[in-house]
């Protein structure tokens, strides 16, 4: 019998629930024969129903997609440190939260730019809860406008603090202007918005390199990028980590799980 024949007889056999006569297939149990003959059924059948390729294809990517976030979250747990104590990013929210939102994101994401009003609504939801900005212009090397963004943000947060930098940022967004459209004039007008001073720009690219090395460590390979954690006794239960967009509605659930478990 073929080997992706008998595979995929194997697979079709283990959704219907059949372990064990899948266990028995994939030991040599059959002659040439009767695999050929068995090879022949399995063609015939998936030939008449294509569906079923179709619902073992989704059934794995699934099986893969929950296995990826089961490991970005237990490399949250193991960084939570440099999560939730790095003072060179963006924060908003008492330092004393109960729960804590990291978010990874890139002003040229269009992904990033749906999220941000919904991000926006959260924070107005939630005054007790912190949000951590983390800028990471994945598209720097493809547009300077994305590195440039970040860098004056997180410019603006150590100059001006959080409420002119929640300014720049919103504003930024609020063009409109993603995927390679940001321009050096939104820029300047977002950042005169937050009343930014040129003048005392400081460095800020270490902050840039740590977030850089730390959405590596993590797992992320896109924007955006949310964790959603408690800040003390982050365990694989309590930690939500959403790679990807995700609705107010989204983010109020995992702040509410990640809330119940933080008052154990």
């Amino acid at each position: 019998m073929h080997y992706l024949g008998k595979m995929t007889l194997i697979a079709l056999l283990s959704l219907s629930g059949i372990s064990m006569a899948a266990e028995k297939l994939a030991a040599p149990a059959f002659t040439p024969e009767q695999e050929a003959r068995i090879g022949e059924v399995s063609k015939g059948y998936l030939l008449a129903h294509p569906e079923v390729l179709l619902e073992v294809s989704q059934k794995l990517q699934a099986l893969q997609q929950e296995k990826r976030v089961q490991d970005m979250t237990a490399a949250v747990i193991h960084n939570q440190t440099a999560l939730l104590m790095d003072g060179g990013s963006p924060s908003v929210g008492s330092k004393t939260a109960k729960v804590t939102i990291v978010e990874f994101f890139d002003y040229q994401c269009i992904y990033c730019a749906r999220l941000a009003p919904e991000v926006e609504r959260a924070i107005k939801a939630n005054p007790d809860v912190r949000f951590v900005f983390k800028e990471w212009p994945i598209f720097g090397q493809r547009w300077e406008a994305s590195s440039q963004a970040a860098r004056v943000g997180l410019q603006i947060w150590q100059q001006k603090g959080a409420d002119a930098y929640l300014v720049y940022h919103n504003a930024l967004f609020s063009t409109g202007h993603n995927e390679g459209k940001l321009t050096v004039g939104d820029i300047s007008e977002a950042a005169k918005a937050a009343a930014f001073d040129w003048t005392k720009a400081a460095d800020v690219q270490g902050t840039l390199e740590e977030t850089n090395g730390l959405a590596q460590l993590l797992g992320f390979t896109g924007t955006p990028a949310l964790v959603v954690m408690p800040s003390t006794g982050a365990d694989m239960q309590n930690v939500i980590v959403i790679p990807g967009m995700a609705g107010a509605e989204v983010l109020q659930v995992a702040i509410e799980k990640a809330g119940k478990s933080s008052a154990h």
